[in-house]
């Protein structure tokens, strides 16, 4: 009997060895490519953002390249939100008309409005490119989209079009508009990165991305300070080779707020300053 437990013992051996090679051998022989880790997307996204428990109550405690994120300026109880942008004294406070005059927008053109809220600019966004152009009102806000429909019915402006939008896209076609403009919303994103990065998308060659925020360079405008931001800040987000976009202006006429303006090159434009193999055999 111990005999053939040492025999069935020494075959166990050899069988368990025999298997361990085997599987050291197939290890061996993977190639180096199943050997690399999968990018993790979680730590690819913890580098773009951060949070912090410790931050302003006005902000979400997550950050983006230094900034605070601003909670978003809702619709409110019973429309209180929606009522404070269509405040009277707004027109006084910001020179709403002014602004849409800096842009220089002209008939026939594509508009988007995103963060369009109840629509007091999209109204002036519709008169400024005429019946023969459009005004895209984008919001993620049901309420706020459904109250901006009652107020172009209500003015007889036919020339405008809700947009249900989503955190991380404007839901538009690519290629498709003249000008994105977002007036004191950017700040409020979100997903900033993957925001700009959709609407540059729908940008036309030419076209342009204006940010209405509110200055911090000035203490003296009366808003909280996860709500403005500097011109600086502004170009730091947007300058990113992931956008393809270029500054094209800093409009400065308004009593609280900056007006930065980024553009979608052109073909022309981006093969500005290279020289053709042909044109530098002709210089020799």
């Amino acid at each position: 009997m111990s005999r053939n437990r040492l025999s069935s013992n020494v075959v166990i051996l050899f069988v368990v060895g025999w298997l361990s090679v085997e599987m050291i051998g197939t290890a061996c022989a993977q190639p180096k490519s199943a050997a690399k880790k999968k990018p993790n997307s979680q730590s690819e996204k913890a580098v773009r953002y951060t949070f912090r428990k410790l931050h302003d109550p006005n902000g979400i405690g997550k950050f983006y390249m230094g900034r605070e994120i601003a909670h978003v300026m809702g619709y409110g109880f019973n429309g209180s939100g929606a009522r404070w942008l269509e405040r009277v004294e707004r027109e006084r406070e910001e020179k709403l008309a002014l602004m849409v005059r800096s842009l220089k927008l002209k008939p026939g053109q594509r508009v988007a409005d995103i963060g369009c809220g109840s629509g007091v600019v999209t109204a002036l966004l519709a008169r400024a490119v005429g019946l023969e152009g459009g005004v895209m009102g984008v919001d993620v806000q049901p309420q706020m989209l459904a109250r901006m429909q009652m107020r172009m019915k209500k003015f007889r402006i036919p020339n405008v079009t809700a947009v249900r939008g989503t955190q991380k896209s404007p839901r538009l076609k690519p290629g498709s508009i003249d000008l994105a403009i977002m007036v004191d919303v950017y700040h409020e994103f979100e997903f900033p990165f993957e925001m700009i990065r959709e609407i540059a998308k729908t940008l036309k060659p030419g076209g342009r991305i204006a940010f209405v925020e509110y200055r911090m360079e000035d203490p003296k405008v009366p808003i909280l300070l996860v709500h403005k931001m500097t011109e600086k800040q502004v170009k730091k987000e947007i300058s990113q080779k992931e956008f393809g976009l270029v500054f094209k202006e800093t409009i400065g006429v308004l009593p609280r707020q900056h007006i930065v303006i980024f553009e979608k090159p052109t073909g022309k434009k981006k093969a500005a300053g290279k020289t053709s193999a042909a044109e530098k055999a002709s210089r020799r």
